[in-house]
């Protein structure tokens, strides 16, 4: 039987068919109801919607989106685990390339403070994460800016990325998959990686359990391209084999 709330929720998802947010305030004007009755609703267990901001927008995984601010508190001790055991493949003064996302703070935090070392980024929480690094020599690549994944795509590769060799690169992926391989949700993020990919000389792979079997809109590449495999546990059978088939290293 479907309650009120479920009504509110179901006429807020109608308006966003027409515009992709709407104002706390314009959605309890349009729905007769107090902000504070608004703001119960979406708290309440589960919904398709969420507040932002004081902006209503659809939740960002059944839209289909990655949202940095929406996924920074998901699967914490996860992604910190498995980032410790990436950190500890970097070398001294090595060049090492940082994927964007949430995951990859946690390698460059788990980096001891006396490894020198020269990091190149492409997104702004990345970046800070590297200036923490007394010995660090960052390198960030600009361009536009998107602020919901917080990354500079560039506009010119050979002003910066095209000089570079990184002797490692850092991925971090919204989806691993044996058969499809990896894939984020954000097509702007695809030339930096693709880039790497192309230009680095060793390439690991770090996410949490919760990608495996995944797909998103965004290909990032087959598994053959990719060295090692680093998660906070044992990837799913058919990833195992697909780590084995493509001599693929696996850490958890």
């Amino acid at each position: 039987m479907e309650t009120r709330r479920d009504e509110r929720i179901g006429q807020l998802l109608a308006a966003l068919k027409r515009s992709d947010k709407l104002h706390l305030k314009e959605a309890a004007a349009l729905l007769g109801v107090s902000e504070m009755t608004i703001r119960r609703d979406l708290s309440a267990n589960s919904a398709p919607v969420v507040l932002l901001g004081g902006y209503i927008v659809l939740e960002p995984r059944s839209a289909g989106h990655y949202l940095l601010s929406d996924q920074k508190t998901r699967l914490v001790e996860e992604k910190r685990r498995a980032a410790e055991l990436a950190a500890s493949l970097l070398q001294p003064h090595q060049m090492a390339f940082f994927d964007c996302g949430t995951t990859t703070p946690w390698i460059i935090e788990a980096i001891h403070h006396d490894l020198p070392f020269t990091g190149v980024c492409y997104s702004l929480n990345t970046f800070l994460a590297l200036q923490e690094k007394p010995l660090c020599r960052a390198i960030l690549c600009g361009g536009e800016f998107h602020a919901s994944n917080a990354i500079f795509k560039p506009l010119n590769f050979n002003e910066t990325l095209s000089n570079l060799r990184p002797d490692i690169a850092f991925y971090s992926a919204a989806g691993v998959h044996a058969e499809q391989g990896a894939t984020c949700f954000n097509l702007e993020e695809l030339p930096v990686k693709h880039w790497a990919m192309s230009h680095a000389q060793f390439h690991v792979l770090v996410v949490d359990h919760s990608k495996f079997g995944k797909v998103r809109q965004a290909s990032m590449g087959p598994l053959s391209q990719f060295d090692v495999l680093v998660s906070d546990c044992r990837p799913d059978e058919s990833l195992v084999n697909a780590a084995k088939t493509y001599q693929i290293k696996l850490m958890y």
